[in-house]
């Protein structure tokens, strides 16, 4: 089931969304291919070598900037690619479209304390932030590259409970990742994990939070 802990049985004071994959969807194809050409690598294997690459964590965790970053991936896959045109590259992989509207945004934040909490990258945050509408139903927008700490460690949770002025147990937090509903488990909150926005459309219909 995607709620975890047990149903929810009163609408939320507070929401925690994860931004990849549950509101935004990830196209590594469109991407990634070209990455692994030199290697024969498929996408997925790019994705694979770039999550285990020793500086991954300092790219999501603010600790390198972006132009050390393109000369490190461009060395890495041997691409030849300007600043600018990998920049375009990077954020191809987040599709134009959303997967869950942006008018159950606007409703929920009539209700609810809304918050972003995401791992991610400043170019990813930077074209997120200046292309979808969305984000301006998100007072709060906790990303770990500007807080120097990523899921699912608890402190990044903290982080954005602080932000909300919300108590773990009046707050939601849904995610595409198990792991990282379950450390917001473990700290107190109600978890959805994320498997398609028609169940999640539907729980918040239940809630009486939407339709």
């Amino acid at each position: 089931m995607p709620v975890i802990g047990g149903p929810i049985l009163e609408p939320p004071q507070a929401i925690i969304f994860d931004v990849g994959r549950v509101i935004i969807n990830v196209n590594i194809a469109l991407s990634f291919e070209t990455y692994g050409q030199r290697d024969h690598l498929s996408a997925e294997n790019v994705w694979q070598v770039l999550q285990a690459d020793q500086r991954w964590d300092d790219w999501q965790e603010g600790r390198m900037l972006p132009r050390d970053f393109h000369q490190h991936i461009c060395k890495k896959f041997g691409l030849s690619l300007t600043f600018e045109e990998f920049v375009a590259s990077w954020n191809r992989v987040l599709d134009p479209e959303t997967l869950l509207p942006e008018a159950l945004f606007e409703r929920l934040s009539k209700t609810c304390r809304l918050a972003l909490l995401s791992n991610t990258d400043p170019l990813h945050v930077a074209h997120f932030e200046a292309t979808f509408a969305f984000v301006r139903h998100f007072p709060v927008r906790v990303y770990s590259c500007r807080v120097g700490t990523s899921k699912p460690k608890p402190m990044i949770y903290h982080h954005a409970l602080r932000e909300l002025a919300a108590l773990p147990e009046e707050t939601l937090y849904i995610d595409d990742l198990r792991e990282n509903v379950d450390t917001a488990l473990q700290l107190g909150m109600t978890g959805f994990h994320f498997t398609s926005p028609q169940e999640l459309l539907a729980e918040f219909s239940r809630l009486g939070l939407w339709g």
